[in-house]
């Protein structure tokens, strides 16, 4: 038998922790094809299949569940083991790989040159993605959330200030309809509503001096792009509730203007998340010790 390549088996566990050639090849920077050859290599090396695929999955065989047993503990141990080593040098390098929430992006984008101008060595990934994923499994190296359900072994450190939501619509249409003075009056106006990639159209929420009020008003326009129904809340479409960052350009210029304010209170902003591990890789280190700074 001839002696598998180091990277082949590397590839092989990455391919079997995610069961997805697709996001195992995220994970390592490399095309899926790239991937898939480095398994069909190791298979001939080894003489055994290692893994079953189909267009939908792909899963090990009993050999291949047996030798990513084997292996993972191995390969876990020596990526501590350098992320330990290079946690020494005078600039930590690597990739750090965060998944956000695209209402997160107004607070993360400000940071990201400050960041990198501080660490020449890090390579920054970001991935915008609104649904409640395992974002671990999927290769990050940690997530930004907003009163996410973690888990015990997870730790949360928040990130960027305050937020609050902001009812808006054009002046034109306020001007014709009126300013509501409760959120119930929401019930027989038009308005613009936003769908998450999941399907989900969440109520709009609104509290003052502690009643709370829950609405699912009939809507013109729903979308999953927050341009759109900004661009539509211009126009007159309707009313629109939204993160007051996304609208703040658009209230200054004069194109939208705001309703509700006493009932649209301040919320902490979101969480940078991962897992609580002995050693932390080291471009996640510079990130958690760059965060902590920009809070002080």
């Amino acid at each position: 038998m001839n002696r598998p390549e180091f990277s082949d088996l590397d590839a092989f566990v990455t391919i079997v922790r995610h069961r997805n050639f697709r996001r195992a090849a995220r994970e390592r920077g490399v095309s899926a094809s790239t991937l898939s050859q480095s398994v069909r290599d190791l298979e001939e090396r080894l003489g055994v299949r290692l893994l079953n695929r189909t267009t939908r999955s792909v899963t090990p065989t009993d050999a291949g569940e047996r030798l990513a047993a084997r292996l993972s503990p191995i390969f876990s141990e020596m990526t501590e083991a350098l992320d330990e080593v290079n946690g020494f040098r005078d600039t930590p390098t690597g990739t750090l790989r965060l998944n956000v929430p695209g209402a997160a992006q107004p607070i993360l984008a400000p940071l990201v040159a400050r960041f990198l101008g501080q660490h020449p060595g890090i390579r920054l990934e970001i991935t915008v993605d609104n649904n409640f994923v395992d974002v671990f499994a999927e290769g990050f190296d940690a997530g930004i959330r907003y009163d996410e359900s973690l888990a015990l072994d997870m730790i949360a450190l928040p990130i960027g200030r305050p937020q609050r939501y902001a009812l808006v619509a054009s002046p034109e249409l306020a001007r014709r309809q009126g300013l509501p003075q409760h959120p119930k009056e929401l019930l027989t106006r038009p308005c613009i509503r936003h769908r998450f990639h999941s399907g989900a159209v969440l109520p709009w929420e609104f509290e003052k001096d502690g009643e709370t009020v829950k609405l699912d008003p009939d809507a013109l326009l729903v979308t999953t792009s927050p341009d759109i129904a900004i661009r539509a809340a211009e126009d007159g479409v309707g009313w629109y509730a939204t993160f007051e960052d996304f609208v703040r350009p658009a209230l200054a210029a004069g194109r939208l203007v705001e309703a509700l304010t006493s009932w649209c209170p301040s919320f902490p902003g979101p969480s940078l998340y991962y897992p609580s591990r002995r050693h932390v890789p080291a471009p996640l280190r510079a990130f958690i010790d760059f965060v902590r700074g920009e809070a002080i």
